[in-house]
């Protein structure tokens, strides 16, 4: 048979589209697929929450900074009460990314720096303060830091990246003093203690700096009213009472809703999912900051070294074991993965499970609510149902404790 002839010019735009699709795939790989339908979204937690034996949960999906779909599942109590979409769940650790946001406000206001320290905005050295005198257990004993001047280099950066050098809180302490165990801004330890001082510092601080304001109310004036989040608080309201869900730890047992009668930026908040959906629109697409301190909340700022977030303080791992892409944000975690650069935050306690996980790419997020530790245990499964790979890093956020008080 004779060998058949190819011409030169064949030959060049076979090679040229050869050339095309060794460069377009690795694209490919990152663009993110389709998002599921409603229905195929709801049969797939209707499977987490069997194999799990999560009471409840609620979910959902940001698309091109638009909230795309909001849906509640299971019970909201014991008595069997349908957990809604309007439902007040509690928001734990999620409310250090909301109090980010609106520290990132007062930098757009020009109130705060992120790199001034928080002493510059005092009247008075920080030890000096008597705490309790001014409003009982709701701030740390800064007194305890009388003998240590490292606190004088501690800025609202540094907090928002949980780099203070404080254990999450003082209490966690074997004889509950507050100390600075490292260089303030060199690493990462998680602490909700440093988002208290920050509150402290926005709450105390010099009334000439436009400061000694009310979080609570800072966060609702910042935040709240203008996303329309009606239903959404850092303390108890009565009118949350009708609609409440109450939680389960991991051995099924229920546990009452806790109302919080004072605001706490590491974890106060009260929300619901159709509330919260609004904030995460907003947090992916940045609506309401600036391009550059959008920017900066989403900046991989410090790099995070340890294999696992908690227990803090944990040793860091050598070089060669750390993941390259974990970074603190500013009041998130960043990462790059499969689709490129996303966020995320969890919120958790003993019968509390909550996840934000977003990728820049199309701004894109699925949050899901679950009042019911339990649930935790199907987040990984349903993010990369929903969103595909994104690369988030479960294994450090939480290690072998994935749905367990």
């Amino acid at each position: 048979m004779p060998a058949i002839r190819v011409s030169p010019r064949a030959e060049l735009i076979r090679a040229s589209l050869l050339a095309l699709m060794l460069f377009a795939s690795p694209l490919m790989a990152r663009t993110p697929a389709r998002l599921p339908t409603g229905p195929a979204i709801d049969k797939q937690i209707e499977c987490v929450m069997a194999r799990t034996g999560a009471k409840g949960m609620a979910i959902a999906v940001i698309d091109r900074g638009k909230v795309t779909y909001v849906k509640a599942y299971g019970e909201r109590n014991a008595k069997g009460d349908p957990l809604q979409t309007d439902t007040v769940m509690y928001g734990a650790s999620i409310t250090k990314t909301v109090f980010a946001y609106t520290m990132m406000r007062l930098v757009d206001q020009k109130r705060i720096d992120l790199d001034t320290p928080l002493a510059a905005y005092l009247d008075k050295p920080l030890p000096d303060y008597d705490t309790e005198a001014i409003y009982p257990h709701k701030y740390g004993p800064y007194q305890d830091l009388a003998g240590d001047p490292r606190w004088r280099k501690i800025t609202p950066r540094m907090v928002l990246t949980h780099s203070t050098g404080f254990h999450n809180f003082s209490w966690l302490e074997p004889d509950e003093k507050l100390r600075i165990h490292f260089e303030p801004g060199s690493r990462y330890s998680y602490s909700g203690e440093g988002m208290i001082l920050l509150q402290f510092v926005i709450e105390n601080g010099s009334k000439s700096q436009r400061l000694g304001v009310d979080v609570g109310e800072l966060v609702r004036d910042n935040v709240f009213a203008p996303l329309g989040m009606q239903r959404t608080s850092l303390m108890w309201r009565d009118d949350f009472s009708g609609n409440l869900a109450d939680g389960w730890n991991d051995k099924g047992e229920p546990v009452a809703h806790d109302e919080r009668s004072k605001v706490r930026a590491a974890g106060s908040m009260d929300t619901t999912i159709d509330d919260l959906s609004k904030f995460a629109a907003a947090l992916v697409s940045g609506k309401g900051l600036s391009r550059s301190a959008r920017a900066e909340m989403i900046k991989p700022l410090l790099h995070i070294r340890t294999r696992t977030q908690f227990p803090p303080l944990k040793d860091q791992l050598p070089v060669d074991q750390q993941r390259k892409d974990l970074y603190a944000g500013v009041g998130v975690v960043v990462f790059n993965g499969p689709q490129g650069p996303g966020f995320f935050k969890g919120g958790h306690d003993e019968q509390t499970g909550n996840t934000l996980v977003c990728v820049e790419k199309r701004q894109r997020c699925l949050l899901i609510l679950a009042n019911d530790v339990r649930a935790e245990a199907g987040f990984s499964e349903m993010v990369r149902f929903v969103l595909g790979d994104t690369g988030v890093p479960y294994e450090w956020e939480y290690g072998e404790h994935a749905g367990k008080s």
